[in-house]
């Protein structure tokens, strides 16, 4: 059933990470700190550390993303699954959707875990929030549609070094959409929101059919 396999390898993911905590364990306190870091490099200027702080959320949370892209096969590795998913009769272009699903809901919950951290610290005021949370899920799902894509590569390659080389440039634009977003709304703004939103969604789209695609040719290969 179309949608089963997704939700399948979803599930599973997400109850692996459930276990181990790898994400509230490493990945967030790594997040945390480099807001502080930036905090005290920008100084005690207010103004300036709200204008700063929808870059320097972005920036914490998808420098912490690519370490969770990188850990999203490892337990396909140690166990020796990558062959069985090569073999089993499932269409591997859900299998993909499954990895970016839950590669999804982990970045998400630290985008907003690290939201949080940036309200209290930085005094970033709250406002059009539905739209923020648009943002948020869009921004985030381009980040784990081509996460997810290019850390099997660097699992496959042995390669885990190469995961930033590849996911940075690629994925800038998606950045660069989200933070322009999060920054006008943040100003009180929403002049310019609806086309932000729309480069995310083009650029969502994009990567989830590119990887649904050939997830399974770099799989097999």
């Amino acid at each position: 059933m179309t949608g089963s396999v997704a939700w399948a390898v979803a599930v599973k993911d997400l109850r692996a990470e459930a276990r181990s905590r790898y994400a509230a364990g490493a990945v967030l306190p790594f997040a945390a700190t480099m807001l502080l870091i930036f905090g005290f490099a920008l100084g005690p200027n207010r103004t300036l550390l709200q204008q700063t702080a929808p870059g320097l959320l972005w920036l914490a949370g998808l420098f912490a993303a690519v370490d969770l892209f990188q850990r999203s096969y490892q337990a396909e590795v140690d166990g020796g699954a990558l062959d069985a998913l090569v073999l089993a009769p499932v269409h591997k272009g859900e299998v993909f959707l499954g990895k970016a699903a839950a590669a999804a809901v982990q970045v998400l919950g630290l985008l907003l875990v690290t939201g949080l951290l940036v309200v209290v610290l930085f005094g970033l005021p709250v406002v059009g929030l539905p739209l923020l949370l648009a943002t948020a899920v869009l921004g985030v799902v381009g980040l784990s549609a081509l996460g997810s894509l290019f850390g099997l590569l660097s699992v496959i390659g042995r390669r885990q070094a190469a995961l930033p080389v590849l996911v940075l440039p690629l994925v800038t634009p998606v950045v660069i959409a989200a933070i322009r977003a999060t920054a006008t709304l943040t100003q009180g703004g929403s002049e310019g929101v609806a086309g932000w939103l729309g480069v995310l969604v083009a650029f969502d789209a994009a990567f989830l059919a590119t990887g649904y695609l050939v997830f399974g040719h770099l799989l097999e290969d």
